[in-house]
């Protein structure tokens, strides 16, 4: 009997975006934005994507949405592949595939009512109209804790807390099977980021979501996500269980990041990893391991041969030369 296949499944995804100079836009080069990642999600899991600003996780989110084309790679849904489909061809896939974005006041069209905005896609994919439409969106602003009487107000008129409500609406509206969440509540308040985390932690329970969680905060990515992928420089080199990644963290740069993380004892003290130097080009990343520039551990395999990303424990995978382990191979 052949396994169930994941809900998402992305291999050897890459995106690179051409660098032109002169008079006739040559090509002289490429941002290595997203270098070869894959990752599984299965249905109802929540998968952290986390690293520094810049490192390519949000580009690595447009790309599996198709917002953007990948260079190479493969991501597939339910088991059917949609990294190469057309504009029509995808068009019934959008039902399923889902974004809530950074800053919800510029995702917004302010020309139009946050309910006009959330039924708009209801309207677009022909699924219900008139009255029924009305009464569709109302129930979709239940679910994220909005008034009825909210959705003839417009963007401008709400906190920022509320947008990102809003948009969650948005996202919700065509009844997804995997919503992409990037940054979603880095614009917003903390007490207002635990609010929106448990709307988000609710609405997976009851409408069996499947999320990607795209952010920089690892404390809050803890939060809400089973497994956690760390990505560095357009390579994912940590991916793992939350509980195994925060208790056991293997690639050095997941220490780094971890070593910043508040605790929430107040008399609590951790060893804060310092990292030296600048998060080199994407144009021209080091050859080996992109974080041996970096690294404190690093030896001279390091800065010539680029780490596979191997299994160190049961469903513990990292890249790194001093880390790998033995169990798996390349």
């Amino acid at each position: 009997m052949s396994a169930k296949p994941p809900l998402l499944e992305v291999k050897d995804l890459k995106k690179h975006f051409p660098v032109r100079k002169g008079v006739l836009s040559s090509i002289v080069g490429y941002v290595y934005a997203v270098d070869g990642i894959s990752f599984e999600i299965a249905a109802g899991e929540t998968l952290g994507l986390v690293g520094e600003s810049g490192c390519g996780k949000s580009t690595a989110g447009r790309a599996i949405l198709k917002l953007i084309d990948p260079t190479s790679g493969t991501v597939r849904l339910r088991g059917e592949r949609i990294d190469n489909l057309d504009r029509r061809a995808m068009r019934p896939y959008r039902r399923e595939l889902q974004v809530v974005f950074q800053d919800p006041y510029s995702s917004l069209n302010p020309r139009l009512s946050v309910g006009e905005i959330v039924g708009e896609p209801l309207a677009n994919y022909g699924i219900v109209g008139g009255k029924g439409l009305e009464r569709r969106v109302a129930e979709i602003f239940a679910q994220v804790g909005l008034r009825e009487e909210a959705m003839r107000r417009y963007p401008h008129e709400f906190s920022g807390g509320q947008r990102q409500r809003i948009g969650i609406a948005r996202a919700l509206a065509l009844n997804p099977s995997l919503i992409v969440l990037d940054e979603p509540v880095s614009a917003l308040d903390v007490s207002v980021q635990a609010q929106v985390v448990n709307l988000l932690k609710d609405l997976q329970q009851e409408l069996k979501l499947s999320y990607l969680f795209i952010a920089h905060d690892l404390a809050v990515v803890e939060q809400i996500s089973q497994r956690i992928a760390v990505m560095y420089l357009g390579k994912i080199v940590e991916l793992a269980a939350k509980d195994a990644l925060f208790s056991a963290p293997l690639h050095p740069y997941t220490e780094a990041l971890l070593s910043a993380v508040p605790l929430p004892d107040p008399d609590a003290r951790r060893q804060r990893i310092i990292l030296t130097g600048d998060v080199p080009s994407p144009i021209n990343p080091p050859r080996g391991c992109r974080f041996h520039t970096r690294c404190p551990y690093a030896e001279s395999r390091c800065r010539e041969e680029e780490p596979a990303m191997r299994e160190a424990a049961p469903r513990h995978f990292v890249a790194c030369h001093l880390r790998g382990g033995v169990a798996a191979s390349s």
